[in-house]
């Protein structure tokens, strides 16, 4: 499996790595919603299990994918600082289909 991550997003995933309530966790990204053609995504902090694949990415983040969800394989995890909007991250998958809503 694989995942790439922009600058951004590694900067504010070690923050969340940094904090008291990951000790012992990693980085996930997990399908919210599956439309059939393309998916949504979400990152949280969790620990692995027996279906993960521990992915190493360039940035030296270490990302949780599920072996069983399709749509993870590839996934692309960027961070956005929008001005006058809120912040966040845009987690695609191009080689599965996107989508905008």
């Amino acid at each position: 499996m694989n995942c790439k991550i922009n600058r951004n997003a590694a900067k504010v995933l070690k923050q969340m790595l940094e904090s008291e309530e990951a000790e012992g966790k990693m980085v996930r990204v997990y399908v919210t919603l599956d439309h059939g053609d393309h998916a949504h995504y979400e990152v949280k902090l969790d620990t692995p299990t027996d279906h993960d694949e521990i992915v190493k990415t360039d940035k030296g983040i270490d990302v949780l994918l599920d072996k069983r969800e399709p749509f993870l394989d590839g996934v692309w995890i960027r961070y956005f600082y929008v001005p006058q909007a809120q912040a966040g991250f845009d987690i695609t998958n191009s080689s599965k289909g996107h989508h905008n809503h």
